[in-house]
């Protein structure tokens, strides 16, 4: 059984309103449900992204095992009653329940890699939930609001959250009524589950690990529209996951650095498969949240990476005091506020929608679908081919004159050579490894190099602005415009590599 819903956190001026709204005219249903989820002492199944659970509904207990997958909004889901309830003891979890069932595997997989060690409960939901069906043109969902604590030993969390689940019809539909709740509350998409929230509770994390980026796995068969739904499902898993983070206010520099790679990846699939039918401005939106969030960004990298080398070559000088603090012109927006206004809300479903698009549900058509293109149209390996030898040429043209360049050219230089490598990161599987080993090590090479000298032009720009108020920016100025011509001769042999590369074959 799958389970396909949408999680979004309220904001705490809207959550009398919110919960009116919910109930509407007549009196919406009104459970308490008292959970305790169990785990193995090293996390077995957190790390397996599993949840297993012994929830009291009303007057029976019902043990309940969940899956997360990968497209932002679909869980693995296998239920069990365990009967009415007699008493106060909490049963015990017993994984036998679910063999046989696909969430089931996967939790036999997880203990497995964890023998001898025994479940427990790890911490505890108690939940007050208020519920309603609404009906949308594409499908029945249901609302889930969500009010009350997670606790572990001493630690305890409040829960105010809105989950939009589908009972019936497209996938679509949840997304659908999401997008009314979240224009008209201010709500804010939220991926954790409260397993995961409990998990870090337990362990007494703030945060989860940022999300890198996941392999995508194309097939010589597959149309453009299923090739981009799969770059699309990856670039999502990383961006919603991270955007998540961010969004809670709890979040470190790498989160922000992963969500913009993230977009950018997001950006470049969408330039792979340009023609193929995608939501014009979800790209166009990508690249406003990305550039919103690069001052955050840049801030972290001028601060962590320059101030201490600076601190020591100012004092090896002779000059006292401290580097005074570089500012960007653009560094007053939050991240977390940032992730959560109406704009960025409004990508993050429309990047749902476009993973979701013509999904269909039968899990035959899903298969064929996914291997099979329709006779009149050009093999994916073709045409991914041409576009990404068009793309080559270009980089290697810059990259063939790089001293003669300006910032702003080796700054287009850097954007196409990140482009070109996710993009042949996209397109792996339809090559030979070897076709693409030495091409991928070169565009890497490229891309870190090249990625030093923009960090130097960077600080460069914001230590330019405190060049009339502050000598010692000046001797910082200096000392950056010296390491971007070192940083350039060093790029020299990586980009004449590069510019060499083999093109990719046709599969003909």
């Amino acid at each position: 059984m799958h389970e396909i819903e949408l999680k979004f956190q309220v904001p705490a001026a809207q959550r009398d309103a919110l919960e009116k709204a919910v109930a509407g005219r007549t009196p919406a249903r009104r459970v308490r449900l008292q959970a305790a989820y169990c785990d193995t002492a090293q996390r077995a199944l957190a790390q397996a992204r599993m949840a297993l659970r012994v929830r009291r509904e009303g007057r029976q207990w019902v043990q309940t095992l969940k899956g997360a997958t990968d497209d932002g909004m679909t869980r693995l889901e296998h239920n069990v009653p365990l009967g009415a309830i007699a008493g106060t003891a909490v049963p015990q979890a017993d994984p036998a329940l679910h063999a046989g069932t696909p969430a089931g595997d996967r939790l036999r997989m997880a203990l497995a890699n964890a023998p001898g060690e025994p479940l427990a409960v790890l911490f505890q939901t108690d939940i007050l939930r208020r519920t309603r069906v609404q009906r949308t043109s594409l499908g029945r969902v249901e609302l889930a609001l969500d009010s009350g604590s997670i606790t572990a030993g001493g630690s305890k969390l409040a829960v105010h959250e809105l989950e939009v689940e589908l009972l019936s019809g497209s996938p679509q539909a949840v997304i659908l009524a999401a997008r009314r709740w979240v224009a008209r509350f201010g709500l804010w998409l939220d991926t954790r589950s409260k397993a995961e929230r409990g998990d870090m509770l337990a362990r007494g994390v703030a945060m989860a690990p940022p999300r890198g980026a996941s392999a995508v796995r194309l097939a010589p068969g597959m149309n453009a529209a299923r090739a981009l739904r799969a770059v699309l499902a990856s670039c999502a898993d990383q961006i919603l996951v991270n955007a998540s983070q961010v969004a809670s206010g709890e979040y470190g520099d790498e989160h922000v650095h992963q969500l913009r790679i993230g977009l950018r990846r997001l950006r470049s699939g969408l330039r792979l498969f340009e023609g193929t039918r995608v939501d014009a401005g979800l790209a166009l939106a990508a690249a406003v949240l990305f550039g919103r969030l690069g001052a955050a960004r840049d801030q972290a990298v001028i601060e962590g990476e320059f101030t201490a080398e600076l601190q020591a070559a100012l004092h090896a000088a002779g000059v006292s005091g401290d580097v005074p603090r570089a500012t960007l012109p653009d560094d007053g927006e939050v991240p977390a506020a940032v992730l959560r206004d109406a704009a960025s809300q409004t990508l993050l479903l429309d990047l749902l929608a476009a993973v979701h698009a013509d999904e269909p549900i039968d899990e035959v058509a899903i298969e064929a679908a996914a291997t099979t293109a329709p006779v009149d149209e050009e093999p994916l390996r073709d045409r991914l081919a041409a576009r990404l030898n068009r793309w080559h040429r270009r980089a290697a043209a810059d990259a063939k004159r790089y001293p003669e360049l300006d910032d702003a050219c080796r700054h287009r230089l850097r954007k196409r050579v990140k482009r070109l490598r996710y993009a042949l990161e996209f397109s792996a599987a339809l090559f030979k490894p070897r076709e693409l080993r030495r091409y991928l090590r070169a565009l890497r090479a490229v891309q870190e190099r090249l990625g030093e000298i923009n960090d130097v032009v960077v600080a460069m720009e914001a230590f330019h602005r405190h060049r009339d108020t502050d000598p010692r920016a000046w001797f910082a100025l200096g000392w950056l415009a010296a390491r971007r011509e070192l940083l350039i001769a060093k790029a020299l042999p990586d980009l004449k590599t590069f510019a060499r590369v083999k093109r990719l074959a046709k599969a003909g």
